[in-house]
């Protein structure tokens, strides 16, 4: 199973704005979509108890080695076939995400997680009942954060441009390449920055929750946390922001609209989970997927798309070429087993806020540096692996590949902010602190 990395999220703001801003499939498997997760207190282990034999989504089986090579290979697929500015490209809905909507989503009794009227029909209906102070209260920290969401999403590039330059060769001369430590280092700092936007979005979502009146708690009530079947057929259109909005503001302010229901009606469990195509999202997976449901009112991304063509990446590779991708789960296993720790920490500190308390921000900035570093640690695993096998692959093998790539007549723009295109250039710092610097010569330093 993959589970999809990203949302396509509201409906209304994709057709103005033309950028879709949420898109992003589903599991590469079939899951029982009735589960949902234990309330705080319940015993975990009943998520992993399957209802009539089948499978379901949880993050045992995000983190499981067939969820995480398919996903891998389907990164390495869409990176030896891409460029730099679709490696860029990269869902709003994939940061921040300690607020349980990626699950919502995946366990949808009606199925309809993974289509545009999804997130339409839970931002209606939030934004339906609340008053006009409320809804003011998300415009305002949609106009705070924008300008940060859009310095979060820059500070990916030259991770990724330097994940590019291994790829091509074009390394610092006498240079051996990546360093980790760089990487790691600077994938931490952009992750700490991501707890900081968090632990602020968590704060006005519990100042949200205090203000509820009785009659709108009510109504949040009668919608159960992963059933779209239950929600009023309440459009979002109405209460869209005025045209001309900043675009960043408006994907903000439904996006919180969105993740407010799905936080407070979820569970710890509901915020730690994660899909598989969490981590190492710089190699243009997400674009390969996307794109061709961008700007299209009703279209579900194949939930097998990931896995299938995962496994026929790996089978156009020779035994020594896949051998560098199929390493990668035993690599970054006690990685992985962390990053579901720390979420796990994120998550209920977070919830604090739910609460009428107040989170530690250190210990919040302090964890999610802890998850950059994690994260960068696996993409190192990742990018270090498609440069290897892009370094030996035939020209029949570099046409089959762009043949599954299954993009012909798309080009990328020269980078995105999340999926917005950026049409100007793309001025980038220097990028050779990513690489370990040249040997000196012979007797050197002695």
């Amino acid at each position: 199973m993959n589970a999809s990395a990203c949302s396509r999220r509201f409906l209304v703001v994709a057709l103005l704005l033309g950028i879709g801003p949420w898109l992003g499939g589903g599991p590469a498997q079939a899951q029982d979509p009735r589960e949902r997760p234990p309330r705080d207190g319940q015993d975990r282990r009943r998520q992993r108890e399957p209802r009539g034999g089948g499978q379901r989504y949880s993050i045992e089986q995000a983190v499981s080695d067939q969820a995480q090579l398919h996903t891998i290979a389907f990164n390495g697929l869409a990176f030896l076939t891409g460029d730099f500015g679709a490696d860029t490209f990269i869902p709003p809905g994939k940061v921040c995400d300690f607020f349980g909507f990626q699950y919502m989503r995946d366990i949808d009794a009606a199925q309809k997680g993974h289509n545009p009227m999804f997130l339409n029909r839970v931002a209606g209906n939030v934004l339906h009942i609340l008053n006009e102070g409320q809804r003011k209260t998300f415009l305002d920290l949609a106009q705070e954060q924008a300008p940060l969401l859009d310095n979060l999403a820059r500070k990916r590039f030259p991770l990724i441009k330097a994940f590019c330059r291994e790829l091509a060769g074009e390394i610092p001369a006498g240079s051996r390449g990546l360093d980790k430590v760089s990487v790691i280092r600077h994938v931490g700092e952009i992750f700490a920055f991501d707890a900081e936007l968090s632990y602020r979005r968590a704060q006005v979502f519990g100042q949200m929750a205090s203000s509820l009146s009785a009659e709108q708690k009510a109504y949040l009530g009668r919608m159960k946390f992963g059933d779209f079947n239950t929600w009023p057929d309440v459009d979002a259109g109405p209460y869209r922001l005025p045209r001309g909005t900043e675009k960043m503001v408006n994907v903000a302010y439904m996006t919180y609209a969105s993740e407010f229901f799905s936080w407070y009606a979820g569970s710890v469990e509901a915020d730690t989970y994660f899909c598989p195509e969490r981590h190492g999202t710089y190699f243009g997976g997400f674009y390969m997927k996307d794109m061709p449901a961008m700007g299209k009112k009703d279209f579900n991304i194949s939930t097998s798309l990931t896995g299938d063509s995962g496994k026929e990446f790996l089978n156009i590779l020779t035994a020594e070429q896949r051998k560098n991708i199929t390493d990668i789960p035993d690599l970054q296993r006690k990685s992985l087993q962390e990053v579901v720790d720390v979420r796990r920490q994120v998550s209920t500190e977070l919830r604090r806020f739910l609460k009428g308390e107040t989170a530690d921000k250190e210990k919040m900035l302090a964890m999610g540096r802890r998850y950059g570093e994690l994260d960068g640690e696996m993409s190192f695993h990742h990018a270090t692996a498609f440069a290897k096998v892009g370094r030996t692959l035939s020209e029949d093998q570099r046409k089959a590949l762009m043949k599954l790539r299954n993009l012909e007549g798309y080009t990328s723009a020269p980078a995105y902010l999340y999926s917005s295109p950026v049409r100007e250039e793309v001025k980038l710092p220097e990028t050779d602190y990513f690489f370990f610097p040249p040997k000196p010569p012979a007797g050197e330093g002695k």
